[in-house]
């Protein structure tokens, strides 16, 4: 697992959807940095469960969430910001198609960063984490290492960073791994996952038919242990 060559500030940002990938990021971080600031966003989402569900999680680790809001129902185009839009159903994850999905909120990783870094900025806090990966959802162009390192530069060039040698740091510490692998790593450390959300119907309790729910189940079979949100659904008799 990669780390931190130098946590400079001893703090950091993360960007925290409160899905599989964002929640290990969190608890990556908690085990790198002396200060973690994660950050929530409101964004007008179908799935907006989410972001109670992140606040629950922090909560359980101690930490108060930073809740920016924003409103990308207004831009649209995507699955997720327009209701009129149907989000895909699927039997199995081999009839996810190639290509840009309907699910894709047109560069909502670009703004996050953006925001993420301007808060940064005001806070003096130099390194942003996020859980973003590519091995299991290539289909999404804003969660590359390409990506990454583009808006890196971007925000070094658009922000006081221009004019010190403290710089800012988009820390992506799974852009190489599969999500099955992101999960062991979480586990390794104890992370929960009881309220972890990432089925894009809205609800509490997985479709089981978007591509979210479908890879999540995979990653979970591949672990070869039961979903931590399942198993808590299940104690409070919702399943």
């Amino acid at each position: 697992m990669p780390a931190v060559k130098n946590a400079r500030n001893k703090a950091c940002l993360v960007l925290l959807s409160g899905g599989l990938d964002s929640t290990t990021a969190l608890h990556w971080a908690l085990q790198r940095y002396q200060l973690v600031q994660p950050i929530v966003f409101d964004y007008g989402q179908r799935h907006r469960l989410e972001i109670r569900m992140a606040k629950k999680t922090c909560r359980r680790l101690g930490l108060t969430p930073k809740v920016i809001k924003i409103d990308l129902r207004q831009v649209g185009g995507s699955a997720l910001t327009d209701g009129r839009i149907k989000v895909p159903a699927f039997k199995k994850v081999e009839e996810i198609k190639e290509g840009l999905p309907v699910t894709y909120v047109p560069f909502r990783n670009g703004i996050f960063l953006s925001l993420a870094a301007a808060l940064a900025e005001a806070l003096r806090i130099s390194d942003i984490v996020c859980g973003f990966n590519v091995i299991d959802s290539p289909n999404y162009p804003d969660t590359t290492s390409s990506f990454v390192r583009a808006m890196e530069k971007a925000i070094n060039e658009g922000t006081g960073a221009k004019f010190s040698q403290k710089k800012f740091k988009i820390v992506a510490p799974f852009l190489r791994m599969k999500k099955s692998e992101i999960i062991a790593y979480g586990l390794s450390i104890g992370a929960s996952y009881s309220y972890s959300i990432t089925c894009y119907s809205g609800s509490e309790i997985p479709c089981g038919r978007c591509s979210a729910c479908l890879l999540r189940a995979q990653a979970w079979k591949e672990v070869g242990q039961e979903d931590h949100l399942i198993m808590r659904l299940k104690k409070e008799g919702k399943l």
